[in-house]
């Protein structure tokens, strides 16, 4: 093919050299490649372009139907194909910045404020300026690309300079290298990574359903009181017999199922916090007891909490007056920000920026989850604060709560929780197969392992 022309414009690449770790580097380095492979300038195989933010002074620029990816985007979908963007450009947008609609399969890496993120366009998009984009020729399968890009993120700090805001700069991006095969093993490492995110994906994609599900059958039986209203005027039962006769046939005076009661969240369910043990005093970190952060549950991508990212001893334990909190303890976030929330699977203590619920009395962990999910504005208004917005145990207890007949939370249990049950089940085959593909793709990146050895090891993870 024509060596692939790069599209920046500004300085020229650097002359330096810094090598990564597998399979990139800035310049050429004196690394020797693995046999049948070859190291190349990327701009020999794929076209450097940039991105732009077309102007927010101008609103008829927001909001068409051409996807913008921001490092948001990039953050919450690191390692995947994106589809939809949080924020959408339109051709006005286009022609009045420098930002450019890019082709599907365009790989694109945030160079700066987060930098190291990776995503690939799974249909024409155009990015911000945060990013550098590569157009793969067809000696360069673009998810190869995307692999050695994931397989170097220690390296992609390094090649970022700043004291305050890390960046890569064109000219380091420009003088990129990479070692790479011929297409066609390029081609069969991708399927055999792939085969690893494919069903990681479905995964992700079955938790999705499952907890959408969940919400639906929480909104009709406690929020819209579907079934009751559905009796009172006369439609067909929509739910199995032995469920539709559990719910009154009628509302009282308050609008709600009769025979159900108020009640508050504080009354239903024990609302305790937590602290942080002195940061100053050793002995009370790094011994094996869980301590949760907002952090820990800011990047999941299900309400499930399997492992924290600090760990107190049993001496930092006796400084929280909450203690060691249940499995099973429904853990919201009450502040900075506030909403994150997730169940937590490993018993935990907290740190002061948690609304940590335990379930002991009539409502359970699922109905917890999700009467919370339902009633995030409420709390909302309820936050206050002047440096920032935090709901307090005092303002949260309050916040009014229905409850229905025992009868119809027993079956709404039997009904949810087999569908967390499931989520917490892929979200545990999730790390275990992205243990897999974390462990292989270095070796794969350097020609360490060979795509028949790796074959084997992801028959038997997947």
């Amino acid at each position: 093919m024509a060596r692939a022309q790069t599209i920046t414009g500004g300085r020229d690449a650097t002359a330096a050299v810094i090598p990564g770790r597998y399979a990139l580097s800035v310049g050429l380095p004196n690394l020797p490649a693995p046999e049948g492979w070859r190291w190349t300038p990327l701009s020999s195989v794929a076209r450097l372009e940039s991105g732009h933010t077309p102007s927010r002074r101008h609103p008829e620029y927001w909001g068409g139907s051409i996807p913008w990816i921001g490092i948001r985007d990039a953050t919450g979908n690191h390692g995947r194909v994106i589809q939809e963007t949080i924020e959408y450009t339109n051709e006005l947008g286009i022609e009045n910045s420098s930002a450019r609609v890019l082709p599907k399969d365009t790989v694109c890496l945030s160079r700066t404020a987060s930098v190291g993120y990776v995503v690939v366009m799974g249909r024409p998009m155009s990015t911000s300026q945060d990013f550098v984009n590569w157009i793969c020729s067809e000696d360069l399968n673009p998810y190869f690309l995307k692999y050695v890009l994931l397989a170097e993120r220690e390296a992609l700090l390094i090649f970022a300079v700043g004291s305050v805001h890390q960046t890569i700069y064109f000219p380091e991006a420009k003088a990129f290298h990479i070692c790479m095969p011929d297409r066609k093993s390029q081609d069969a490492i991708v399927e055999v990574l792939g085969a690893l995110d494919d069903k990681i994906e479905l995964n992700r994609r079955m938790n999705e359903t499952l907890e959408a599900l969940a919400r639906a059958i929480f909104k009709d039986w406690f929020v819209d009181f579907g079934s009751t209203r559905a009796k009172m005027e006369g439609r067909p039962p929509y739910l199995a017999p032995d469920l539709w006769s559990l719910f009154p046939a009628r509302l009282d005076p308050d609008s709600k199922p009769e025979g159900w009661a108020t009640s508050t969240i504080g009354q239903e369910v024990d609302v305790v916090g937590g602290s942080t043990p002195s940061t100053k005093e050793p002995a009370f970190w790094g011994g094996d007891i869980a301590w949760a952060t907002p952090k820990d549950l800011s990047s999941l991508s299900t309400p499930v909490l399997l492992q924290t990212g600090r760990q107190i001893t049993a001496e930092g334990l006796t400084q929280i007056g909450s203690g060691l909190l249940p499995v099973g303890t429904v853990l919201l976030s009450s502040r900075a920000p506030i909403g994150y929330l997730a169940i937590a699977q490993i018993p935990t203590a907290v740190n002061q920026g948690f609304i940590a619920m335990v379930c002991r009395k009539r409502l359970s962990n699922v109905f917890a989850w999700l009467w919370t999910q339902a009633n995030v504005e409420t709390i909302l208004q309820k936050a206050n604060g002047s440096t920032f917005q935090e709901i307090s145990k005092t303002n949260f207890r309050p916040i009014p709560v229905t409850v229905a007949s025992p009868a119809v939370l027993k079956a709404f249990d039997e009904t949810v929780r087999p569908l967390f049950d499931r989520i917490v089940a892929n979200d545990k085959e999730n790390r275990a197969l992205a243990a897999t593909r974390d462990y292989l793709l270095p070796k794969l990146m350097s020609g360490e392992v060979r795509v028949r050895q790796a074959d084997k090891l992801v028959g038997e993870a997947a």
